[in-house]
């Protein structure tokens, strides 16, 4: 089924791009780049204008169906709070939907569809609130709040809880993450907030490459 097969190729994929931009055609380049780096699950956020014209995009350019192709990606859409948006964004071509909290309207609409969606969680409740709905993974965010020893916290017991720490993940802590039990991680500004500053996109690519060797190292 292709939302099981989704959700395993981001579990093995272990770095989501989370990007915001000011139009489509930024958040399309940097997206490029970024998979061009080895990320090749990216969260295009609809605080993005004309977000969905991003997503189609990049829908249309890449293809989630074999890992070993060239053009291989799978585009997602964030900062979905309601239903409405994710099945504007579901429609126009994103194959994930992740949320900043907890919306019961949107998981429900995923399920219907069979997309893998991701809401935010914050408190145990929240968790536990996602699990009844059957949502397979739930974002941790802020991650900022946390350290990541709260992973193996929660587990104790929730062991069935698949968690993906969003915010305030980076080079430094990303091992300490994933070796606690993250199902995956999701990278915001620090995978582009250099580039954005001195103008050269070419250090996305370098940061996303220093990203998932950081992962394989932690994973082999």
């Amino acid at each position: 089924m292709k939302k099981l097969r989704l959700i395993q190729q981001i579990h093995d994929a272990g770095v989501v791009a989370v990007l915001r931009g000011d139009s489509p055609e930024e958040v399309v380049e940097v997206a490029q780049r970024a998979i061009e780096g080895g990320i090749k699950v990216i969260e295009v956020t609809m605080t993005v204008p004309f977000a969905t014209e991003a997503i189609t995009r990049l829908a249309k350019m890449y293809s989630s169906e074999d890992p070993q192709a060239d053009n291989y990606a799978i585009i997602g859409a964030g900062t979905v709070l309601d239903s409405e948006t994710a099945r504007l964004t579901i429609l126009a071509g994103a194959e994930f939907v992740v949320s900043p909290g907890f919306d019961r309207d949107t998981i429900m609409l995923c399920n219907r569809y069979r997309v893998p969606v991701m809401p935010g969680a914050v408190t145990v409740h929240d968790i536990v609130a996602s699990l009844e709905l059957g949502v397979d993974v739930i974002k941790l965010f802020p991650g900022n709040l946390y350290s990541p020893s709260v992973i193996p916290s929660l587990k104790g017991p929730l062991p069935q809880a698949n968690i993906m720490p969003t915010g305030g993940v980076n080079l430094d802590n990303l091992h300490e993450w994933i070796k606690a039990g993250a199902f995956a991680v999701g990278i915001g500004s620090d995978l582009t907030k250099d580039a954005m500053k001195s103008g050269n996109l070419d250090l996305i690519s370098e940061k996303a490459r220093a990203y998932i060797d950081a992962f394989k190292k932690t994973k082999a």
